[in-house]
């Protein structure tokens, strides 16, 4: 039996460590809450943060592990490398892992090795980036450097709104910069999706087409994805050959991977984000129902060193989406109602807070209610829905 060290238990991750155990794996979580859901379905728990990364260390070495994982997580992303260098378990270069990471850092590397790449620069402070404002062409983008699922992100279309914003990024910075940038218009749609590197060659990937919460206080959580993908396969190609040029200057070996694209008119493939992990929301389950590939068992396999050689590309079959239920209002949670014109196509229903609960508007990328997948007979059918899903979806909250 593998001794396997999974960093962080939130709801998200639960599928991770439950396939661990599946796969007859003694499994460890640790994470800063003492009370995370994935605890329960563990061997053991330890409260310890997944960014601090000698405390990590220490215990992976107290608990003799083969393997370390952070599912879903850009934050603990790191401590999997650093920890994984000290002892010489499978990984990923640190150095590497960090510029993924990073924002400041990944587009910096994106600048040296001509990607296509917004306009952008990182700053420490507000004073900054008011006297380089004029440099940049409007909208920008205001970032974290090293936040995730949109937390901390804004768009801006005036210097009189970069006070607040900026003050908003920094807040959700662990290293306190924040970057801005140029914003890029999307031609066609939203490329996200997974893939899995093994050996450094990018053999599989599953592009989806990702909207955001447009609707929303927050217009930037991904709270929709569908396969397949709708560019042409030349585009998905040129997509695909720049992920590999990335996997090869930062020699990435075996690792799973999230992607956020987008191409512009004169089809420039920008790479916003490759980040060194599974995606959110329900990447991994459409793309096993449209595949039949398990990236949650490649991941766990991956981390313990196993052969994964006979991962393939393997194309999706059929239409499928996923959704990602959230709130307009804050409030007591009192249910969801589904249009009966939208059940036939519901595959899985999952909720993460009970009757009762106080949920939140959505601000962020963690305040979700819950989760639909999504099958549909044909891309009319599919698109005609979706389109209409947040009439067709309905969260009650009491009063």
């Amino acid at each position: 039996m593998k001794r396997i060290l999974m960093l962080g238990g939130a709801y998200s991750q639960i599928i991770a460590i439950k396939k661990a155990r599946e796969m007859g794996h003694y499994v460890i979580v640790c994470d800063f809450v003492n009370d995370n859901p994935g605890r329960r379905f563990a061997n053991e728990f330890y409260k310890i943060s997944t960014t601090d990364q000698e405390a990590v260390l220490k215990l992976a070495e107290s608990l003799k592990i083969d393997g370390i994982v952070c599912y879903k997580a850009d934050s603990g992303a790191p401590t999997v490398a650093f920890v994984s260098e000290k002892l010489n378990i499978p990984s990923n270069p640190y150095e590497s892992i960090e510029i993924l990471t990073r924002k400041d850092l990944f587009r910096e590397f994106q600048k040296n090795n001509n990607f296509n790449v917004p306009r952008a620069r990182d700053y420490a402070s507000l004073e900054e980036a008011k006297e380089d404002f004029h440099n940049f062409k409007l909208p920008v983008m205001i970032k974290p450097v090293d936040s995730a699922g949109s937390i901390g992100v804004s768009r801006i279309d005036s210097i009189e709104q970069l006070d607040e914003k900026v003050i908003n990024a920094l807040k959700y910075s662990r290293v306190s910069r924040f970057i801005m940038e140029e914003y890029i218009e999307n031609f066609g749609p939203h490329v996200g999706g997974d893939g899995f590197s093994v050996n450094g060659n990018l053999v599989f990937r599953c592009f989806s087409n990702e909207e955001f919460s447009t609707e929303y206080i927050n217009p930037f959580v991904s709270i929709k994805a569908s396969l397949p993908n709708l560019f042409p396969v030349h585009l998905q190609n040129k997509i695909h050959a720049e992920i590999q040029r990335v996997l090869k200057l930062l020699k990435i070996k075996n690792t799973a991977l999230n992607f956020d694209i987008r191409i512009d008119e004169k089809e420039n493939v920008y790479l916003l984000e490759i980040a060194p992990r599974n995606g959110g929301g329900c990447n991994s389950k459409i793309i096993e129902y449209a595949t039949g590939v398990d990236l949650v068992e490649y991941t766990i396999k991956s981390a313990l060193g196993e052969n994964c050689s006979d991962l393939k590309m393997i194309e999706p079959e059929g239409f499928w989406s996923d959704y990602l239920i959230v709130s307009q209002t804050s409030g007591e949670f009192d249910g969801i109602e589904i249009d009966e014109e939208l059940k036939i196509n519901i595959v899985e229903c999952e909720l993460f807070v009970k009757l009762g609960d106080y949920i939140s508007a959505l601000t962020i990328g963690n305040e979700k209610v819950g989760a639909l997948i999504l099958n549909f007979s044909s891309l009319d059918e599919m698109q005609q829905k979706m389109n209409r899903i947040k009439n067709l979806v309905k969260v009650n909250i009491r009063e």
